[in-house]
């Protein structure tokens, strides 16, 4: 069968049901191929509910009773009591009230969760359900794939569809090189597919699931290395080291550089002496001091006669940065200009002019910086903060405006696991501020009840009353933006108008406009609001060192990377602040949660949160999805080694790529997605 044959094509395929494949990216044969079990269900590992144990358990079971309440907040809690010929447990679902209709009393059913001990008892969390009779219909298959559910598309007819290519995939040809599967020891393209579609065997998954991870990531790490090629043969400028400009620069500055900040400031030095154009990653921490480190490079820039740019993703942002800057450069002569959409008229057109005749050193600015007025006289240092803020297309556009291609400097106050530096970020160079500048105190965290929040209250008002300011951050309901929204302006009448009635309380959600966003942050940073109630939109990059207390609503449903991004826009000066994350329930706080309790070391929560909710947390979900990761898992060092050696021995070979169609094809893709992404 042609692998390009539209799924519309197959048997059992109409109209609608093609629309439903189409919205998830299915439109081929080969799409459908290589749309991989999420799981698979193996009914050898079955459980009688007396013999449960702790962790991921499977029971057949009947349903004796089902209820679905709603709890505080508005999460919807469905829970069924399941019983068989040894004893009976509850089963408990977290926003899935349709499990209640979806059980019949008295049927009997496969529960398949993790057995826990949760709310003071045993109980099985978030099982999936399928009909025992349905499973009786499939007496023959001990291991049964289970796909990622599509609306419109019911599970007997994927399996169905999958079930009459079978013979497509055993006739499958490779995508690998053979050095590579040979070396590697790898099963082959067909074997592997036919073993996660047809299991037999647990190990047999195991091994294909190898396969098929080490592909993905092979996949991945050959596109940044050649991106990394490809930036050595561009041609760039050359800025020269001046000794005495740098001395003068750090003496200059009124606290002395980390020992980060100083590596990393020669490391970016030592790029710059090279006419190989910079590509270079800087992740700090939150308060780490990225800005003063991009600040020394931008004076070594001006002193050989080169302009620097500084894009940031919001106008309170780029304002922020132009501060900080103009105090850090003005002492040498350094022009700094600030270039948002609130510049108009002639301020602007005279700040055009100046940027075309050289005469701004260093021009800020938000995506108004890529403009075609925008002329630049001589770009050879670009600076983007909050790099995955932006899309690929304007942080090209930016290098673009350059007669050479300019140094290139990403900040990102995201801690990034090593693992996906090396995947994700492959084609940069990276420098890390894991040091917080002197006199910063840590910052007091604790997990709070949600029936507690009156003391609560009362020590945000204290802090206010000595004159400091505080967020109040409010998460998402469930995955509708527009209760998000709903969430956030409850929360903030009833505050405003009861609890903190004789406080000035301002309102921030995704939902206002732009302009409307930016005078909200400017007025809190301003001191004219005395409580920010907001969803997470603050998360990244915002600076009010007033501020010294965060409250974090529904905290445990957040990953530790987004809790201490936002833990971190309090915490900036000598102040001793606080952040309290309320939990959903009175429920014990689990373990994840408290290691940000204990730990302010980003680069740690990172990994943590790595290994327990994927790259999702911490990279984003859309472009962690872009990249089709089905098996591989960027937390996986051990194997992200052995692909490192492969990709760096097939580049070495000489082999062309260009022969390997569907790899060339797959590599190509990841190579648009991976460039700063």
């Amino acid at each position: 069968m042609n692998l390009s044959l539209p799924l519309r094509e197959l048997g059992g395929v109409g109209e609608k049901i093609d629309e439903s494949f189409r919205r998830v990216g299915l439109r081929t044969v080969k799409d459908l191929i290589h749309y991989l079990p999420r799981t698979h269900d193996d009914y050898t590992q079955q459980s009688a509910i007396a013999d449960l144990r702790p962790g991921k358990a499977t029971v057949i079971a009947r349903v004796e009773s089902t209820e679905t309440r709603t709890v505080r907040r508005g999460m919807r809690i469905t829970t069924a009591t399941l019983v068989d010929d040894t004893s009976k447990i509850k089963a408990v679902w977290f926003n899935q009230p349709y499990r209640a209709t979806q059980l019949k009393k008295e049927e009997r059913y496969m529960f398949t969760g993790t057995f826990e001990f949760s709310y003071n008892r045993y109980q099985l969390t978030n099982p999936a359900v399928e009909q025992a009779k349905v499973l009786e219909q499939q007496a023959g298959e001990k291991i049964v794939p289970v796909y990622r559910s599509i609306k419109g598309i019911k599970p007997q007819l994927m399996k169905k569809l999958i079930a009459s290519l079978r013979p497509t995939i055993t006739m499958l040809g490779e995508t690998l090189p053979a050095k590579v599967i040979e070396s590697q020891g790898l099963m082959s393209n067909s074997q592997s597919l036919m073993a996660l579609h047809f299991p037999s065997s647990q190990q047999e998954i195991a091994v294909a699931k190898e396969r098929v991870g080490f592909e993905e990531l092979f996949q991945l790490l050959l596109a940044s290395q050649l991106n990394k090629q490809a930036n050595t043969r561009l041609a760039g400028w050359k800025i020269p080291f001046d000794v005495t400009a740098a001395k003068n620069f750090v003496d200059g500055l009124p606290f002395a550089l980390t020992d980060a900040q100083r590596r990393a400031a020669w490391q970016v030095i030592q790029d710059f002496e090279s006419e190989i154009p910079m590509n270079r990653l800087l992740q700090g921490d939150v308060g780490s001091g990225k800005t003063v480190v991009a600040g020394f490079a931008a004076r070594q820039a001006a002193q050989a006669g080169y302009q620097s740019a500084l894009m940031a993703p919001t106008e309170i942002l780029a304002s922020q940065h132009a501060e900080t800057l103009r105090v850090l450069l003005a002492p040498f002569g350094v022009d700094v200009g600030l270039l948002t959409g609130s510049v108009k008229g002639k301020a602007r057109t005279a700040l055009l002019a100046r940027i075309e005749s050289g005469e701004v050193d260093v021009v800020i600015g938000t995506h108004a910086l890529i403009q075609n007025k925008v002329v630049y006289h001589k770009l050879g240092f670009v600076v983007i903060d909050e790099q995955h803020r932006f899309g690929v297309a304007q942080r090209q556009a930016l290098l673009e405006k350059s007669a050479r291609m300019p140094h290139l400097l990403a900040m990102t106050a995201t801690p990034i696991p090593r693992s996906l530096a090396l995947t994700v970020y492959g084609e940069l160079d990276v420098s890390v501020l894991d040091e917080l500048p002197a006199g910063r105190k840590p910052i007091e965290t604790k997990i709070w009840a949600p029936t507690n929040t009156e003391k609560l209250y009362a020590q945000v008002d204290s802090e206010i009353g000595k004159g400091r300011q505080a967020y109040i951050i409010c998460s998402l309901i469930d995955e509708d933006p527009e209760n998000d929204v709903k969430s956030v302006e409850a929360e903030h009448k009833k505050l405003k108008s009861t609890i903190f009635h004789h406080r000035r309380v301002g309102l921030l959600h995704g939902k206002l406009a732009p302009a409307e966003k930016e005078a909200v942050m400017q007025l809190f940073a301003d001191g004219e609001l005395d409580i920010l109630v907001s969803t997470t939109v603050v998360e990244v990059g915002v600076n009010v060192p007033n501020a010294t207390v965060m409250i974090i609503e529904n905290a445990d449903r957040f990953g530790l990377s987004q809790l201490h991004q936002l833990r971190g826009r309090v915490g900036r000066s000598s102040h001793q602040s606080y952040c309290f994350l309320v939990m959903s329930d009175s429920a014990k706080p689990s373990a994840r949660l408290r290691e940000i309790e204990k730990s302010q070391d980003g680069f740690y929560l990172a990994e943590v949160d790595l290994q327990l909710r994927g790259p999702g947390e911490i990279y984003g979900r859309s472009q962690h999805g872009a990249l089709n990761l089905q098996v591989a898992s960027l937390g996986d060092t051990k194997l992200i080694a052995r692909v490192q050696i492969a990709v760096r021995e097939f580049l070495a070979s000489g082999d062309d790529l260009v022969q390997y169609k569907q790899l060339a094809a797959q590599v190509e893709k990841n190579q648009r997605l991976t460039t700063l992404n």
